[in-house]
């Protein structure tokens, strides 16, 4: 499913029309974003949590010539699905 597919299917859902469906999805995605680069944690109850982690820097292989490279460290996004989204999917 992409954003126009799942902006029609909340359209649909909750009785918006299209563009406020987007509003809304443009909303949550850079309210959710926000949140995560000051470093909260959003947890939604029954579908899940987003967090952000730290991930060290690490050495790694080009696998085209072989040569080792450094990788540096960076911040990574995570999220944990909730009891009820992995019963529903399960």
């Amino acid at each position: 499913m992409n954003k126009a597919e799942l902006i029609d299917a909340i359209a649909a859902d909750a009785g918006l029309s299209k563009a406020d469906a987007k509003k809304a999805l443009d909303a949550f995605v850079n309210t959710t974003a926000g949140a995560l680069k000051k470093g909260d944690r959003i947890s939604l109850v029954g579908f899940g949590s987003f967090s952000v982690s730290k991930r060290a820097a690490r050495t790694g292989r080009n696998p085209q010539t072989g040569k080792e490279i450094k990788i540096a460290a960076k911040n990574v996004v995570r999220f944990k699905a909730g009891a009820e989204l992995s019963g529903k999917v399960n």
